[in-house]
């Protein structure tokens, strides 16, 4: 009787701690999603914290403070969206794996963000609105928090849906609709916003044509050719000594206005002489290299491996350098009207401001980039290494371009222009190839479904991204105007 007793006991015990792993399963499953935006959450409290220690509690410093965490908050989404741009072609490529390209891209953003990050930042984004126009301080920083938090909101969502937007251009549309709910439209520099309207084109055809330009040589002068690898022991020093020149000159333009400025002309000839050393000196490396490869693609796309990650981690720095200063540009000036009680055109960001902007992108990249990464990288086109090159090279010289024309351009728009360009080129280049080798004989009419099958670039994905882009300014502007009218009110 009392062994039934001990054996029915065993068997409750039994179902009781299964009951009880099933529920810490459960609780584990579903407290899982929730991990990354708590450690989110724990960093915009550390950012207020850190703006606490900066200043004494007051009125005006709780609202610095309160602008801190938004900065964080923006920092955050800045790495889960627009640092894709960089790490997404390398890691569609499978030139990165995912861990590395977020170990890469941490390293190089706060590196770009901290070393070279401009210490000067125009607080209200390249001139959008006139702040003379606002009637007293309090005015400018409820405009200046709006801008911050719609464009951070802004951003945030365009995650969600899987869209890569310009962070820079979240951030205008912030300024403007805050500048125009506090001091009307008269407040606005309109030619200004029509620069940046025309860069909403200009940065993506620009950077797709280049990239699709490249990507043509390349079939051209290597795929297509009967030795593969001579072919490509000739040309891919050229285009890595291209690269290695549109990077140094990219980076002598733009990525250490802090250490030193130096003139379009100055930039060129330092691209110029590193670009003819990087010949040099990758020649006999890519000799020994391709030494022993088999005479086909697969081969080709090894020798672009390492050019593609370290076009990867410069575009990482050069982004560091300048998209964080602009994102944090609000919060700088809000900082700067509360220490100064006025405000001005242009003021220094505190380092603390641009410690917030370093890690809070590192810690949105780590948690929520892989999303978007895998968007730019693999979604929209399938890239391999020579392609994900082209994408890369694209981004810098059209930089390049646009600053010696003086066009206002989005480095994201560029980087995903460019992944559209290669896309699109190969469609084309596919279907140029075929009618070509297709014998002469009666027209046959294709299915529709047979037609969609052969687009190399998803359209559902193309569509939203454009959209997103089309919106992103007057959204984040309506979104601002209404938080600025909410703030103003609360205050009044």
């Amino acid at each position: 009787m009392a062994d039934k007793l001990d054996s029915k006991h065993w068997t409750t015990l039994d179902r009781d701690l299964g009951r009880i792993s099933q529920v810490e399963y459960a609780t584990a499953y579903v407290s899982r999603p929730l991990v990354a935006p708590g450690i989110a959450l724990a960093f915009m409290v550390l950012a207020g914290l850190a703006a606490a220690m900066f200043f004494q509690a007051s009125p005006v410093n709780m609202i610095v403070i309160a602008a801190a965490v938004i900065g964080a908050y923006m920092a955050i989404n800045i790495g889960a969206n627009d640092v894709a741009n960089n790490m997404g072609p390398a890691v569609g490529a499978n030139a990165l794996t995912m861990g590395g390209a977020i170990i890469i891209a941490a390293i190089f953003e706060s590196a770009g963000a901290l070393l070279a990050g401009g210490d000067v930042v125009s607080t209200i984004s390249k001139g959008i609105i006139d702040p003379s126009g606002m009637s007293e301080i309090q005015t400018f920083i409820w405009a200046m928090m709006a801008a911050l938090l719609s464009a951070a909101l802004w951003v945030n969502l365009a995650t969600k849906v899987g869209a890569p937007v310009s962070t820079t251009h979240s951030v205008v549309g912030g300024v403007m609709g805050a500048g125009i709910a506090a001091a009307g439209f008269s407040a606005v520099n309109w030619p200004t916003m029509g620069a940046i309207a025309a860069s909403w084109v200009i940065s993506p055809v620009l950077g797709g044509i280049i990239a699709a330009a490249f990507l043509a040589l390349i079939k051209s002068r290597i795929i297509y050719q009967e030795d593969k690898i001579a072919a490509a022991r000739k040309w891919v020093p050229i285009l890595v000594a291209i690269m290695a020149a549109a990077f140094t000159s990219y980076l002598a333009l733009k990525g250490f206005k802090k250490i030193i400025k130096i003139e379009m002309q100055t930039a060129l000839v330092i691209g110029l002489v590193l670009g003819l050393a990087t010949y040099f000196i990758t020649r006999p490396m890519i000799h020994r290299q391709s030494e022993g490869l088999e005479n086909r693609n697969k081969s080709v796309k090894v020798l672009f491996g390492l050019p593609l990650v370290f076009s990867a981690a410069m575009l990482s720095f050069a982004h560091g350098a300048n998209d964080v200063a602009n994102a944090v540009g609000p919060l700088a000036a809000i900082v700067h009207a509360a220490e100064a009680g006025d405000f001005a055109s242009k003021v220094a960001i505190p380092m603390w401001v641009m410690v917030i902007g370093a890690f809070g992108i590192s810690f949105g990249l780590f948690l929520f980039g892989p999303k978007l990464i895998r968007m730019v990288g693999s979604q929209i086109t399938k890239l391999n290494p020579m392609r994900a090159y082209c994408v890369a090279l694209s981004a810098a010289i059209t930089v390049i371009v646009a600053s010696w024309l003086g066009l206002p351009v989005s480095s994201t728009h560029i980087a995903v222009g460019g992944v559209f360009g290669v896309g699109f080129f190969r469609e084309w280049h596919m279907e140029n190839r075929r009618r070509k080798n297709m014998p002469v004989a009666p027209k046959v009419k294709i299915a529709a479904e047979e037609r969609r099958r052969r687009k190399l670039v998803r359209r559902s994905h193309f569509m939203t991204i454009i959209a997103a882009w089309v919106v992103t300014v007057p959204a984040a502007a309506l979104m601002s105007a209404v938080i600025f009218f909410v703030l103003n009110s609360l205050s009044a």
